[in-house]
């Protein structure tokens, strides 16, 4: 085990004193020492119970025979975080916590991990400390907030964002804001549709780098204890048997992943955040193989924003199992790889079942032949843009709209809200990538707005920053080359034509090769005065069509 060398020999004398500080005695010291990352904290609503799940994984791992030392990282809300300055250090946060854990796992050389999380940048950045350590690793989720109940219908956190752009336009009054406001988040829990965070946790369960049920189990649901009960017991099962968290994390498993993503219609944001851990883990993926799998993966649940249903309907329906065994049905998934299950993918999904075919479609009748999300090039996005095109009826696939430019979204978010967007327009928000913003703000706001004042079908918005999994809409993201990098949409003009062709996956600014040419060679980028961790963070990071990882 990796943690004699902290506590055996005579030389470790201080060390193993040190330990005996914190209580711990020479039976505990002879046993496996686990660490337990855990982003407890009281500013997020997945995180607020996260205690309760460590003391729970933290009993497991004692009743099979190993010692578990807990520790904390860092967490940001990104509902909280959303449309102001804040919202520029959640991407940001993402290395932090992996370096953090990589840190921590290094100094105390724990013999295996177990990484507790719920929400957006956290949940990837844990996965990523898991491959770059490549020690026994196993991700539990704190697990998906219940949908909330207003006037007879489940809501959620994307129908308050939405609400806003509703009483600017007349159509709700502030009294039904307030009654929304107080109803749509219940409790804790990730929120409750297939937003970033629950499209993480199911992934991360797709993966198999944790257990069944992961992905789907509510959180306030004794399951997830006795699911987070089981993780503590399995973390020793695979540190006594050598199996780390590569074996599990390889290309195969993260193929898995994108298919998964792709017949739920989850978040763009995914992109970035398989990329990100696919590089720590050694395993090559790009935009292409998210397009090509796209390309052959149904559609087969429409969960909110995209529809009515929730996580928890996800759940009752069979949850990821039942789901990937529909998918099977295709040979879309890799039966024989390992999980941290200690059983294969093929072994976990033979006794699962889509026990309602409402929430999950069979392979037969999917909402689409295609996924979730598609890849767009062009003039406009030579490397690359991203739409979730599962929230887009197919009569908008083809938009052609006149630009209306602006450097950063509260610029964007303030036209719109003052009426200066009209249908037919194409709002351009740059300087919003992963340097330019820098951190790659999520365009939330500005979306849900635009929604909310009736304009989602007649306006399109085009950027390089991202989009939340709640965003519906012509919305286009992340794309590259990013303005801040010398890109093509930093040299877009006020009243430029632009041309969305989904069939055909392209956005382009529609001007000749020749004007774009020389709008790009006398084009400087802007640079805006930095400082602090923002300004460490902008002179390392790369693109986000590479998953907007640091520079090595």
């Amino acid at each position: 085990m990796r943690s004699r060398v902290v506590v055996e020999g005579i030389e470790r004398t201080p060390h193993r004193c040190l330990f005996k500080a914190l209580g711990l005695t020479d039976e505990e010291l002879q046993k496996p020492l686990i660490g337990v990352a855990n982003s407890w904290n009281e500013v997020i609503p997945g995180h607020k119970h996260l205690r309760e799940i460590a003391e729970a994984v933290k009993a497991g791992i004692r009743l099979a025979g190993g010692t578990p030392l807990e520790f904390n990282t860092i967490g940001i809300c990104d509902g909280i975080a959303m449309g102001h300055e804040g919202m520029k250090y959640s991407l940001p946060s993402r290395e932090l916590i992996a370096d953090s854990i990589e840190v921590v796992a290094k100094a105390y050389q724990f013999d295996g991990i177990v990484l507790i999380a719920s929400c957006d940048k956290i949940i990837p950045g844990m996965l990523m400390s898991a491959a770059r350590l490549d020690i026994p690793a196993i991700f539990i989720s704190g697990g998906p907030m219940l949908a909330g109940r207003f006037r007879g219908r489940d809501v959620d956190l994307h129908d308050v964002f939405e609400a806003i752009g509703g009483y600017r336009a007349g159509k709700t009054s502030y009294e039904e804001v307030v009654e929304l406001e107080n109803v749509a988040c219940p409790g804790v829990g990730s929120c409750a549709g297939m937003f970033t965070a629950n499209t993480l946790n199911i992934l991360s369960e797709a993966m198999g780098i944790s257990l069944p049920g992961n992905g789907t189990a509510p959180a306030i649901s004794a399951e997830r204890l006795r699911l987070a009960k089981h993780t503590g017991m399995t973390i020793v099962e695979l540190v006594k048997r050598g199996m780390s968290a590569r074996k599990v994390m390889c290309r195969e498993a993260f193929l898995d992943a994108i298919v998964v993503d792709m017949a739920l219609g989850g978040s763009t944001n995914t992109i970035l955040h398989l990329m990100a851990i696919a590089n720590e883990a050694g395993v090559k993926l790009t935009l292409d193989d998210f397009d090509e799998i796209s390309e052959k993966t149904p559609t087969l649940t429409k969960l909110s924003p995209a529809g009515a249903y929730h996580v928890q309907d996800l759940h009752e329906a069979g949850g990821v199992p039942a789901l990937m065994k529909e998918l099977s049905k295709r040979g879309l998934i890799h039966v024989e790889r390992p999980t941290v299950s200690l059983k294969t993918i093929g072994e976990i999904i033979a006794v699962a079942s889509v026990k309602r075919y409402d929430v999950i479609r069979p392979i037969t009748n999917p909402y689409s032949e295609k996924g979730g999300i598609m890849i767009l090039k062009g003039n406009m996005a030579p490397g690359g843009a991203v739409i979730k095109i599962s929230a887009i009826p197919e009569d908008l696939y083809h938009f052609e709209g006149i630009a209306k430019v602006f450097n950063s979204e509260e610029e964007a978010v303030e036209a719109i809200l003052s009426g200066k967007i009209s249908r037919g327009d194409v709002v351009i928000i740059r300087y919003e990538g992963p340097k330019g913003g820098p951190g790659m703000r999520e365009m939330l706001t500005a979306t849900a707005t635009l929604v909310g004042m009736g304009l989602d079908r007649d306006v399109a918005l085009v950027t390089d920053g991202r989009f939340s999994g709640a965003t519906r809409g012509i919305s286009i993201g992340h794309v590259s080359p990013e303005a801040a990098e010398g890109g093509p949409i930093g040299v877009v003009k006020d009243g430029d034509r632009i041309v969305i062709d989904l069939r055909k996956k392209r956005l382009d600014i529609d001007i000749t090769i020749e004007e774009l040419k020389e709008r790009l060679n006398k084009f400087t980028p802007l640079r805006k005065k930095l400082a602090g961790y923002l300004h460490r963070y902008s002179q390392l990071v790369t693109s986000a069509n590479i998953g907007a990882v640091f520079r090595t």
